[in-house]
């Protein structure tokens, strides 16, 4: 097993797991995003999550907006040879409403969840600092660690300045146009410094993602960076495409592996 950290009362592995390759979210083009959705069935996003675990990973993270992806979530973690835990990454755009997303990823079995950073970032838009109050608050009811996403930096000062989440998820990589009327993409090399600052600043703990730019690092420079850059409570989550590389999570785990020593 890789080095673990206690976040927020779960013990995770310092690399998590990712899912955006199973759900065919590449952040780089329409044909890369249908190759992967064509080659993670849930057969497959099974076996990638076992050989996980059997590599050292201990933790992965799913959306509950993909079909496919949530509904294999929900059936390993029925199955006895699931042995992870699982953080829900939750929106409410494809259900009644958050409260819903939130019954529904605690009763499934999430071990900490957060707010999608499209939805938070619309949040930090018209400063709902309400309706951010009300969807943490019923989180936190429910016994599990919350935190919210976020494509900004200046989403998660906001978010921080009320004190109520319990650990912040963020993007080396501003990528929110994606998700904002306009569209597009947004890979800048002037962003993963000004995320470094705020995850170093910040008290809380966070999951750092996009720390590869959507593969458009090496994963060696990546994961050395990160590494090197977030505070000792922290942990990255990866995700990882078999389609390119077969042994990719294997490798992966090994190179963080052999940093952390």
């Amino acid at each position: 097993m890789l080095p673990t950290v206690d976040f927020c009362g779960v013990e995770m592995t310092k690399m998590l797991i990712g899912a955006n390759p199973f759900g065919g979210f590449s952040h780089q083009n329409k044909e890369r995003d249908e190759q992967m959705r064509s080659y993670h069935t849930p057969e497959r996003i099974i076996e990638t999550w076992n050989r996980a675990w059997k590599a050292g990973i201990n933790t992965f993270v799913t959306n509950n907006e993909t079909k496919h992806v949530i509904e294999t979530t929900k059936l390993y973690l029925k199955s006895p040879e699931c042995k992870m835990n699982w953080i829900g990454q939750l929106s409410w755009r494809t259900l009644p409403s958050m409260e819903w997303a939130i019954d529904d990823a605690v009763a499934a079995g999430c071990k900490a969840l957060f707010f999608h950073g499209g939805l938070v970032d619309e949040l930090y838009n018209n400063r709902d600092e309400a309706q951010l109050r009300k969807w943490v608050e019923y989180g936190k009811a429910k016994g599990v660690p919350v935190g919210t996403a976020g494509h900004s930096v200046e989403t998660h000062r906001w978010v921080d300045s009320f004190d109520i989440v319990d650990f912040h998820v963020v993007p080396f990589f501003n990528c929110g146009s994606v998700h904002s009327k306009l569209g597009g993409e947004r890979f800048q090399l002037e962003d993963p410094p000004k995320a470094v600052e705020f995850i170093q600043s910040v008290k809380k703990p966070c999951i750092a993602y996009k720390i590869l730019g959507a593969g458009r690092l090496d994963a060696t420079m990546g994961f050395d960076y990160a590494l090197r850059n977030i505070k000792p409570g922290d942990v990255i989550n990866v995700g990882m495409n078999r389609a390119d590389n077969d042994n990719i999570v294997e490798e992966d785990v090994a190179i963080v592996e052999r940093m952390l020593k």
